[in-house]
């Protein structure tokens, strides 16, 4: 048994405990982190970090400011959570020379090749995380809400989801102006929901609780009122009614004019969350969808949304499309041509989910780069427990769901993705709730008896070992690893400092050369199954 499995809760330092034993740098100290550490709790699959009303820990560090000096953060299955130490690139490779051990991995940074440049990282802001938030202790709801969005004390998410009505995060469908049916003018759209307008209060508290001005909004309908629809209701085999192309288009319009006057100002809309789902997917989903062929979404933007977005009062608004899986990449643009010439050209950005990767390559965001250089991608919704074989509910302290994650992330932002969005902010222990019992993972799970404790998941730790460091308008650099247990992604930051991220697959400990043809070496031994992230000046 390791030493934290011994622990049911505790405040574990930047020593991490049992995980200082686990983390070597050569010839560099470990130092004690500036922010709080982790409440670490044991669970039978793993370790939480527990937050209440009156403790959560934070991430908080000081940046390498000499030439050559790194700060590396590092969390692992065996207990460590953005712990730090510091070393120097310069010193170290001078200690070291000429040694140079035949088992290293070697990690080679080339920074003069260059690629995309990444937007930022974020999460969904569903009924449900609304529905979760608002039965917190308002102290507790405020550490989460710094949590992931503080740009000081959190992991400095700067994106947001925002349903456009109801969605499956919900504790039941719905949709603007349900009644009166068949009415194209939306005489009953004239005002926001009261749900919506608890989100937006909510919204601006965490903007105001974190400090962050910055968060960027990106809204997704899931479906129209039923009477748009071709089989008249909420989920199942549909398409919208040609009669009805101006009203949804106008409708899309009347929800960011609403949700400006309410003080909340979107960056970007898509064109509607998975519309396969009303195609193909109505054999097994069973929540709210509006179902899409490519020519004709690519008709209704060319003709109706593309247009009316853009003569509104809201023209600034981006514009992305599909919204699906990955597997519909690059060919759903194509075709969204072929029913709209003009189609593509109104689209600012290409989203993308991720529930399919595993079976789609990922060369394929990679073409879709290449046919639309002047277009983002980005990866906007992604969580666990959704396949057949998986767990329909989050798995407290589960490592492996948290290696899912990490991988996939690295995996798409090596292959031309600009921003990363995931699914739910809270969810209970249930997973939920929703109406479809649609029950999935979160990287933050809410205690639904009590409402007095929240769990981040080793999910949440992954994420923010990219969100943190990598700054918006950061671009990828190429970097090489010498071995497939131990992957890495590079970056350069706007304030010139480099990252790296790093994990190390294996069930071992690896020894890690990072060579940077400007400052040296440096080597570090890394936890078996942990994430790093080196930040260097």
């Amino acid at each position: 048994m390791r030493c934290c499995d011994r622990v049911p809760v505790m405040v574990v330092s930047s020593l991490a405990l049992c995980g200082v034993l686990l983390l070597a740098l050569s010839h560099t100290p470990l130092v004690t982190a500036d922010g709080l550490p982790c409440a670490l709790r044991q669970y039978p699959n793993g370790a939480v970090c527990v937050c209440n009303a009156t403790y959560c820990d934070t991430l908080e560090y000081r940046e390498p400011t000499e030439l050559g000096s790194f700060l590396l953060v590092s969390s692992s299955s065996g207990g460590l959570r953005f712990a730090q130490t510091e070393g120097n690139f310069s010193r170290t490779a001078k200690q070291q020379r000429p040694i140079r051990a035949e088992a290293d991995v070697t990690i080679t940074l080339d920074p003069l090749r260059r690629y995309q440049r990444v937007e930022g990282f974020g999460g969904a802001f569903t009924g449900a995380v609304s529905h979760n938030l608002g039965r917190l202790n308002p102290a507790l709801r405020e550490s989460l809400y710094k949590a992931y969005y503080s740009p000081t004390q959190g992991i400095a998410y700067r994106f947001m989801r925002v349903p456009i009505g109801g969605c499956d995060f919900d504790l039941a469908p719905w949709a603007y102006n349900e009644l009166p049916v068949n009415d194209a003018a939306l005489s009953n759209f004239t005002r926001l929901d009261e749900r919506d307008l608890v989100k937006v209060a909510q919204i601006k508290e965490l903007m105001n609780v974190t400090g962050n001005g910055e968060i960027r909004l990106i809204g997704a309908a899931w479906s129209p009122p039923p009477w748009m629809k071709t089989n008249n209701d909420w989920t199942g085999a549909s398409r919208l009614r040609p009669e009805y192309y101006q009203t949804w288009a106008d409708y899309h319009v009347r929800y960011l004019e609403l949700m400006r006057a309410a003080g909340l100002n979107f960056w970007a809309i898509s064109t509607g969350n998975e519309p396969l789902n009303g195609v193909i997917g109505f054999l097994f989903v069973h929540f709210m969808s509006l179902g899409w062929i490519a020519q004709d979404q690519g008709r209704w933007v060319g003709e109706n949304l593309g247009p009316a977005l853009r003569a509104s009062a809201v023209s600034e608004v981006k514009l992305f499309g599909c919204d699906d899986q990955r597997y519909t990449f690059p060919l759903w643009f194509k075709l969204m041509d072929e029913g709209h010439p003009n189609a593509t050209r109104y689209l600012d950005g290409l989203a993308v989910h991720w529930y399919w990767d595993g079976v789609a390559p990922a060369a394929l965001l990679d073409q879709t780069a290449a046919r639309y250089p002047d277009k983002w991608i980005f990866n906007t919704e992604a969580s666990l427990g959704d396949k057949p074989l998986q767990q329909h509910r989050p798995i407290l302290g589960s490592w492996e769901r948290a290696e899912s994650y990490i991988v996939y992330v690295m995996q798409d932002l090596q292959h031309s993705v600009h921003g990363w969005i995931d699914w739910n902010l809270v969810l209970d222990e249930r997973g939920g709730p929703n109406y479809a019992d649609n029950f999935v993972e979160s990287a933050v799970i809410v205690n639904g008896t009590s409402w007095e404790e929240a769990y981040k998941q080793p999910i949440f730790y992954g994420l923010g070992h990219f969100s943190r460091f990598i700054l918006p308008g950061s671009v990828r650099l190429e970097v090489q690893s010498s071995s497939g247990d131990v992957q890495v992604i590079a970056f350069e930051r706007p304030d010139k400092r480099t990252v790296l991220v790093m994990y190390n697959r294996a069930n071992w400990k690896s020894s890690v050369r990072i060579e940077d043809k400007r400052y040296g070496s440096v080597r570090v031994r890394l936890p078996p199954k942990s994430v790093h992230t080196m930040l260097y000046l």
